[in-house]
C-alpha cells in the first residue's frame, strides 16, 4: 500500500468514528431538550431526535466523502500525518458547527415552548390614577 491509500483509510476511519461518537452524544443528550420542547410528548421527541441523527449522519458522511480526495499525495509518513490532521481538523470543525446549529435549534424550540406555557401576566395590586397637568394660563 502506498502513502495515499493509508492516508485515505486513516482519514475515513477517524472521521467516521468521530461522526458516530458526536451523533450518539447528540442523540442521548438532546432527547431531554426535545421532550421538553414538545411538551412532554416522548414519542414525538424520540421520533424527531431519530430524524435529526439520520440527517446528521447523511450530511457529515457526505461531507467526509466529498472531502476525501487529496490534491497532492503524501510522500512520507510525515506527509500522511499532515494530510490526515488537516482533513480531520476540517471534519471536526464541521461537526462542531453542526453541534452548535443543533443547540441553536433546541434553544429555539425551548423558547417557543416556554412562551406557549408561560403563566399569564399578573395584574397589579392597585391602580394609580394618572395625574393630568393643568396647562398654565398666561
Amino acid at each position: 500500500m502506498n502513502a495515499t491509500v493509508i492516508t485515505y483509510a486513516l482519514y475515513l476511519l477517524i472521521s467516521v468514528a468521530m461522526t458516530i461518537w458526536v451523533a450518539r452524544t447528540l442523540h442521548r443528550n438532546g432527547r431531554l431538550f426535545l421532550v421538553r420542547s414538545f411538551g412532554g410528548d416522548e414519542g414525538l421527541a424520540d421520533s424527531v431526535n431519530h430524524l435529526l441523527v439520520v440527517g446528521f449522519y447523511l450530511i457529515n458522511t457526505g461531507f467526509i466523502a466529498l472531502f476525501l480526495k487529496l490534491k497532492v499525495g503524501p510522500e512520507t509518513i510525515e506527509g500522511v500525518f499532515e494530510a490526515i490532521s488537516g482533513k480531520v481538523g476540517v471534519v471536526l470543525l464541521v461537526l462542531g458547527a453542526m453541534h452548535f446549529f443543533n443547540l441553536y435549534v433546541f434553544h429555539r424550540l425551548n423558547r417557543r415552548y416556554e412562551r406557549r406555557h408561560a403563566p399569564p401576566p399578573v395584574e397589579p395590586d392597585d391602580y394609580r390614577a394618572l395625574e393630568t397637568r393643568q396647562a398654565e394660563q398666561p
